[in-house]
């Protein structure tokens, strides 16, 4: 019989984190969906600690001076000891793993290094914590890539085989793999509750990673240099960052009162568009990426998918858990992030609080 998630909506979002005797622990806090989440929190008035690598240059972290604005710890998820230091010392009731290698092709060149961070990183959040009394629920996030794809366009559901093409994704599946034995310990000796989360293509301003879409674009704009646009027809789950991390802390909320979930997807519930099309939504907001990019020739297919998408249905059924924002408006909202931060020179985090104000308004 399924579960009725109902009750998550009887209080505000993060009511029940604010009642927590700690603070939320937000590993990866400095990446880009890390901040995003840090500053949504805050709005929610939800005490939060970060542990993260040091932040990249021109990192949305960098661009909006997040450096000292919470407790924070800037070291590695494989250093066992130092982040159960940083355990001890906070006693955090709840965390959100985040903290991971994300990047497809950077998988390629360094393999070994992404199964270790994502992987054997996510173990020692998860040792760590289930040897604390103090912690009651963590979501793990993981990716849409964990999956078994053969590119029939088929939105996926949580119940899907798992499978990595590459090592990226396949590390992510290690990481699944981590977080349901973990699952079954707490269900055989007690602990945390434990879930998984898998969302597709995030987007949002101030992302600035290499060889994503719209952060190529940005530098391309910037520098005024031509952008190869790779896999033109490939088609993605695009949403804006806040869907998902909406539905991160419902889910985590979710845990604290008890609820089972092992797994939930966080995905738009429109159909997925292909790489031109969010380049042409692009071309509306800087005109001049009509002259700058252009289709690459080559093929990635063996690289990257042609076709991914993700069924978020069982997160609408058990949270009631609905994206606020559709692709096209999701792409536009990005785009027009980055117009106001180049051409009005507007503060970072200013325009990110606006972004979320007007995120949670919206019913």
């Amino acid at each position: 019989m399924d579960k009725d998630y109902s009750s998550v909506m009887e209080i505000s979002l993060g009511q029940r984190l604010r009642e927590l005797p700690g603070p939320l622990l937000l590993t990866g806090h400095s990446g880009f969906k890390g901040t995003w989440i840090t500053l949504l929190f805050e709005h929610l008035g939800v005490p939060v600690i970060g542990y993260s690598l040091k932040p990249e240059k021109d990192s949305l972290f960098d661009r909006a001076k997040r450096i000292g604005a919470i407790p924070e710890k800037f070291a590695d998820i494989r250093d066992y000891e130092e982040l159960k230091s940083f355990i001890d010392l906070h006693k955090p009731s709840t965390i959100i793993h985040m903290a991971a290698q994300p990047l497809v092709l950077k998988s390629y060149k360094n393999p070994r290094e992404t199964f270790d961070v994502n992987v054997m990183g996510t173990a020692n959040v998860l040792d760590i914590a289930f040897k604390k009394d103090f912690i009651k629920a963590i979501v793990i996030v993981t990716t849409d890539k964990v999956y078994r794809n053969d590119n029939s366009g088929r939105s996926f559901i949580e119940s899907d085989p798992l499978e990595g093409k590459d090592p990226y994704s396949a590390s992510k599946v290690g990481t699944e793999a981590v977080v349901s034995a973990w699952q079954q310990i707490s269900r055989i000796s007690g602990g945390p509750k434990v879930a998984s989360v898998r969302a597709g293509n995030v987007i949002g301003g101030g992302d600035f990673a290499e060889d994503r879409i719209i952060p190529d674009l940005i530098r391309g704009i910037i520098a005024g240099e031509a952008i190869e646009i790779r896999s033109p027809n490939s088609t993605r789950p695009w949403q804006h960052v806040l869907d998902p991390l909406h539905g991160y802390i419902k889910a985590l909320e979710s845990l604290i009162i008890g609820k089972d979930i092992v797994s939930l997807n966080f995905g738009p519930t429109d159909k997925s568009l292909n790489v031109s099309e969010l380049v042409k939504i692009g071309v509306e907001h800087f005109p001049i990426l009509s002259k700058l990019a252009h289709n690459d020739s080559k093929q990635h297919t063996h690289l990257e998918s042609i076709s991914l998408g993700l069924n978020p249905e069982k997160s609408i059924k058990e949270l009631h858990w609905q994206p606020k924002w559709d692709q096209v408006e999701a792409i536009s909202k990005t785009f027009v992030w980055w117009k106001t931060i180049l051409e009005e020179n507007s503060n970072p985090k200013t325009v990110c609080i606006q972004n979320i104000e007007e995120f949670l308004d919206q019913k």
